[in-house]
């Protein structure tokens, strides 16, 4: 509001309020410019003195109370009850697009003592003048009521073709279409990356529940944080996976318009989209976040207790000259209760079964062989499940017709949503079928990519351990342990369940299934009784523990390897 100064003492006072339905109309217009020097030319010609200028740059949808001027203008008229004010419109649908709302509004100002004056239209207090004045408000509210319907029609044929016309999620951006026609979402990045990584991520299981997809994008500088704290709402994680948008599909359940196939890039697939979905309803919850997660008790919630087998904790005791760290298992009735374990011993023995995971160079170029030959063959297996999703994709197509047509000739409202619901599904089905069937086949480049980066990770673990992330950490965690292993305060690590991978490689030389003496170990653990065998030569292995010939070696890690691939 803009205060002006008085130049004649004794003329009425006035105010005028001036309005346009949106910001964008006071920035790239002149609406209130111009309806500001209409009213005072106004105002002069009455011989009125203009106190102050009210503008509102919003709609309020119909509710004036919903403007921030005209709250401005009611609240200035009660801090001076004692005068008489004059209040200036440019043109009645300025005063109120809704005839409830206009007669609320003229009450106000009536038992405020203000009189209303308009440019376009004359008040009258009389029957006929009511009357008037009652049609134009409601002329207003029609024309408003038009102008919504239209726009939301526009919008949902929009969204039928594949647009999307909400605001741009995290991750995209609007620009405008080549040859007109609106505007398309395109990837924004950086943040189209941190969102990419986050909801792959928790498809696939690098992310296990949505506190840690919290924590990821938390800590990324460039994704936008709900709190002044710098942290997020759990609803904005929960919202961010359920969005098919990202999938490239568009969707408006209020408008009646289905999942559908979108005019812009999706940042991952609708199979992994659909992953997500299978992990929300499966209750993969997120948990209360904890406050006393910290990167000096990396193994802290992953080491299990061997008497009760929960997870242990971990923390700071303060001595009387020094703070010492310890890990201590807190289960209820459990024996090792409260008994602590200082964290160096607890950890030293962790590195060294990380450093145990080192399989030799001569292993890893039978492997690299190997992993060759599995991959054509499994290419040749992909090739013939194409045809069959193709298959299943028309068997969708022509069950999705036939429940079409029981949905044109039911009469029952009931049958009719389930019907609906069924025809959704398959919908949704039809999608990552469809995306099946046409996924082109890697390449050759993109198997030696695929297998230095696994040959990466399964030659130093230790490494990558060492030298990431608290979340590159937890990440290492999770890729080299089937099972957390287990830790007894007196003997050590029990028996390690390590995960598939380094079972393949540890296969290899041995028919144990379990680590062979190929693999570069240390002497021990905690104990000279640890599961994991003692450093031998490659000569001692293949005279004690190897016991067939490379052909029967290297069928029984194809054999494990393609396993492997059929897993993930």
């Amino acid at each position: 509001m803009n205060e002006l100064n008085t130049h004649n003492m004794d003329a009425p006072s006035a105010l005028i309020y001036c309005r346009v339905s949106s910001g964008k109309q006071r920035i790239e217009g002149s609406g209130l410019e111009s309806q500001e020097q209409r009213c005072r030319a106004y105002a002069e010609s009455k011989g009125y003195n203009v106190e102050m200028v009210f503008p509102d740059d919003v709609s309020g949808a119909g509710d004036f109370m919903k403007r921030p001027g005209m709250r401005a203008l009611l609240a200035y008229l009660d801090a001076q009850p004692d005068r008489r004010y004059v209040v200036i419109f440019d043109d009645l649908k300025r005063f109120a697009r809704d005839i409830e709302r206009h007669l609320q509004l003229r009450r106000e100002f009536a038992a405020r003592s203000a009189t209303v004056e308009c440019l376009n239209f004359q008040f009258e207090d009389t029957p006929e003048g009511q009357f008037i004045e009652s049609i134009i408000a409601a002329q207003g509210q029609l024309e408003r009521e038009q102008n919504r319907r239209q726009v939301l029609q526009k919008m949902k044929a929009r969204v039928e073709n594949g647009f999307w016309v909400f605001r741009a999620p995290v991750g995209y951006k609007h620009i405008p279409a080549k040859g007109g026609g609106g505007k398309v979402l395109v990837p924004n990045e950086p943040l189209a990356s941190v969102v990419r990584e986050a909801l792959e991520g928790y498809a696939h299981g690098r992310f296990s529940t949505q506190n840690e997809v919290k924590l990821f994008l938390e800590n990324d500088p460039h994704f936008p944080k709900d709190r002044k704290d710098g942290t997020l709402r759990p609803m904005t994680v929960t919202r961010l996976l359920k969005k098919v948008v990202y999938a490239g599909y568009v969707e408006a359940p209020k408008w009646g318009v289905t999942v559908r196939e979108g005019q812009h890039e999706g940042l991952i697939s609708f199979e992994t989209h659909q992953r997500i979905q299978d992990n929300l309803e499966g209750n993969k919850r997120a948990p209360a976040a904890r406050k006393d997660y910290h990167v000096d008790f990396p193994l802290r919630g992953f080491v299990a207790c061997n008497c009760c087998g929960n997870a242990m904790t971990a923390a700071w005791s303060t001595g009387k000259t020094k703070r010492y760290a310890y890990y201590r298992c807190e289960t209820r009735g459990c024996e090792e209760k409260s008994k602590c374990i200082p964290r160096a011993k607890l950890e030293d023995g962790f590195e060294a079964i990380l450093r145990s995971l080192a399989p030799s160079k001569k292993l890893f170029e039978l492997a690299r062989v190997i992993f060759a030959d599995v991959w054509e063959m499994r290419s040749q297996q992909v090739r013939s499940q194409q045809a069959e999703w193709k298959r299943q994709l028309k068997e969708a197509e022509k069950q999705i017709e036939e429940l079409l047509d029981r949905l044109v000739d039911t009469d029952t409202r009931t049958v009719a949503k389930k019907l609906e619901e069924r025809i959704d599904r398959l919908e949704r089905q039809k999608f990552v079928l469809a995306e099946k069937a046409s996924k082109p086949m890697p390449t050759r480049a993109r198997l030696e990519e695929c297998m230095e980066l696994a040959l990466k990770f399964l030659s130093s673990p230790w490494n990558i351990y060492k030298n990431g992330s608290y979340a590159v950490k937890q990440t290492v965690l999770k890729l080299a342990f089937a099972e957390p292993p287990k830790y007894c305060r007196v003997n050590g690590y029990g028996t390690l369940e390590t995960s598939f991978p380094f079972k393949v490689l540890g296969s290899i030389t041995g028919p144990n299934n379990g680590f062979c003496g190929e693999m570069v170990l240390l002497e021990r653990i905690e104990l000279s009784t640890s599961p994991l065998p003692r450093e031998c030569s490659t000569s001692e292995l293949q005279q004690h523990r190897c016991g067939g010939s490379l052909d029967s070696i290297e069928k029984s890690c194809k054999a494990n390897l393609d396993a492997f691939f059929t897993l993930r």
